[in-house]
């Protein structure tokens, strides 16, 4: 077998890869103890850049072929279906695992620097806390879909309270007792619907939804909302999203930074059940729940923007760009139109993306204005040979431009640091309020090119009211966004006279170019990553493939009976 072959064979497997490579990091990291964090910080970074590659990989596989043939099932226990546990990579998921590998990468980076000496089992909660993602984005079971909740969540109490210190602690409790009565509804809704089904895995649900008695309906939509409500809390949806701000804000910066994937789960929680047990051909419960849903994102989006514009500390600021983003994508997939759900993946992942730049940038930018002041002299001696010296701001500077501090303007160096500063800031700034050329600004165009002119998207439906106030939250939203913004920018980069440049790390600079790089990516090629988007978004919305993936897959035989791979494609 050569080489070519050998890793055909074994990208089937893949679909597994995301979970057992973090899972095995982390008990490698738990038996060399907590003194080789050197070593640990090493595997960490190994473990996380090989986690993008197999979900890049993955990405790939799933596009390459037709609608059917590009989703993967995988039997990690070998049961048939719907008996036993399995996994899916379809293109959602796919999109979704890449997008958090990414900001794990960048945040294990980060960490490296610094913040991974402020504990103790900073590496191996990171990295549960990237197998709780993974097999978050991967289950196609719903309890199974608890389970990685609960082991995200557990890593993720930890990671909160990295480095100590009494705001952390304070916003961990708010943390933990919010997330731990989310469960709570989580497992009763996932109860409730076992009870009506008789089954836990999505798609056997989605086929046995339909033929549901119309007597316990009525218990089918309470079970689906108390389960919404779960999902809702972790998508830090109005009103269950007073914990976010004073948690991400007080969080280590690399640990908000893979928080900024974690409101997005919950996003991809509602969306894929929604999709597969209420879709448009489900009659009486067709896209139940969807005007909850548009009004509940858009009441997200106002409290994001009025956050944004009221909040002084950027820590907060960028908690509650978090939450702008995550009403944004709740109000556009809740009208149930492929078209607008392509424009909000696209958008979430550029929203994604800078936020979670924006949470390392701002570390960065308060030690920049924590710097002290350090008077600088240009000094020579006078005729008597007494030292005098000049402060810089009082050296002669004859036939040159000035500005407002007698300074010489012109030929004036911008610092590396500040100029990288800076521009980061801006890229950040700019892709969170959505303005044009970022990615931001492309989704909510694609997201209200549909909204607003459905017949061009084969949707023959006026224009709704929610349509129009949506374009009108989003117009508002952008524009105070980009005000706070300016005004922050205004108060870190140029009111500051005569403070010296910080000195940064390649270390630490290097995450914020990794997560900012495919922004410009989105953008370059915008066309190839809409028509993925769209095509996730028709298949999300006609769930036919997916469920006939699932259902069709078939247990392993034994090796000595074929020799075949694990995986039914």
């Amino acid at each position: 077998m050569n080489l070519s072959a050998w890793i055909e064979s074994l990208m089937p497997h893949l679909v597994v890869a995301p979970i057992l490579l973090p899972m095995l990091t982390a008990a490698l990291m738990l038996l060399l103890g907590d003194t080789r964090r050197p070593l640990k910080a090493a595997l960490n970074v190994l473990a996380s850049a090989a986690g993008v590659l197999v979900a890049a990989a993955l990405v790939l596989q799933v596009q390459r072929s037709g609608a059917a043939q590009s989703i993967g099932v995988y039997l990690p226990g070998n049961w048939p279906v719907p008996y036993g546990i399995v996994l899916v990579a379809d293109r959602l998921s796919a999109m979704m695992l890449l997008l958090g590998s990414l900001l794990g990468l960048a945040g294990v980076l980060y960490a490296s620097a610094r913040w991974h000496r402020a504990g103790v089992h900073f590496h191996p909660l990171y990295q549960l806390q990237l197998m709780g993602l993974a097999g978050a984005f991967l289950t196609a079971d719903l309890f199974n879909l608890f389970v990685f909740f609960e082991i995200m969540l557990t890593a993720s109490y930890g990671l909160l309270l990295h480095g100590s210190g009494w705001p952390r602690v304070r916003a961990g409790l708010h943390y933990i007792a919010i997330n731990l009565m989310a469960s709570s509804l989580f497992l009763i809704g996932v109860a409730m619907l076992y009870g009506i089904t008789g089954t836990l895995n999505m798609a056997d649900m989605a086929i046995i939804v339909p033929t549901i008695a119309e007597d316990d309906r009525g218990l089918l939509h309470a079970g689906a909302a108390i389960l919404a409500i779960a999902f809702l809390v972790k998508a830090a949806a109005w009103p269950f999203n007073a914990w976010l701000p004073a948690a991400y804000a007080s969080a280590a910066a690399p640990v908000a930074a893979l928080f900024a994937v974690m409101t997005k789960l919950g996003v991809y929680a509602i969306l894929r059940l929604w999709t597969l047990l209420f879709p448009q051909d489900a009659g009486i419960s067709a896209l139940f729940g969807g005007p909850v849903l548009i009004g509940l994102g858009m009441l997200t989006l106002g409290f994001g923007v009025i956050g944004v514009i009221a909040v002084q500390q950027l820590g907060r600021m960028a908690a509650f760009c978090a939450i702008v983003s995550s009403g944004t994508l709740l109000a556009a997939i809740g009208f149930g139109r492929p078209a607008v759900t392509g424009g909000a993946l696209y958008y979430a992942l550029g929203s994604t993306l800078a936020v979670g730049a924006f949470f390392l940038l701002v570390e960065l930018i308060d030690r920049a204005r924590d710097v002290e002041e350090q008077p600088v002299y240009v000094g020579e001696s006078d005729p008597d040979d007494e030292p005098f010296a000049f402060p810089v701001d009082l050296v002669p500077t004859h036939g040159v431009n000035l500005d407002d501090d007698e300074e010489a303007l012109i030929g004036r160096a911008i610092p590396a640091a500040m100029a990288f500063l800076g521009l980061a800031f801006i890229v950040c700034a700019l892709t969170i309020a959505g303005l044009p050329p970022m990615a931001g600004f492309v989704g909510k165009v694609v997201m209200l090119s549909a909204l607003l002119n459905p017949a061009g998207f084969g949707v023959q439906a006026p224009v709704s009211p929610a349509a129009w106030l949506l374009l009108a939250l989003l117009v508002t939203g952008g524009l105070l966004t980009i005000i706070a913004m300016s005004r922050a920018g205004i108060r870190c980069f140029w009111a500051p006279a005569g403070r010296p440049p910080p000195r940064l790390r390649i270390i630490e600079t290097l995450p914020i170019a990794l997560l900012l790089l495919p922004i410009g990516v989105l953008v370059w090629q915008a066309d190839a990553v809409l028509r993925y988007a769209n095509a996730t978004a028709r298949h999300l919305h006609d769930p036919r493939d997916y469920i006939g993936s699932v259902m069709a897959a078939r247990p392993q035989p034994s090796p000595h009976a074929s020799d075949q791979g694990g995986l039914r494609r």
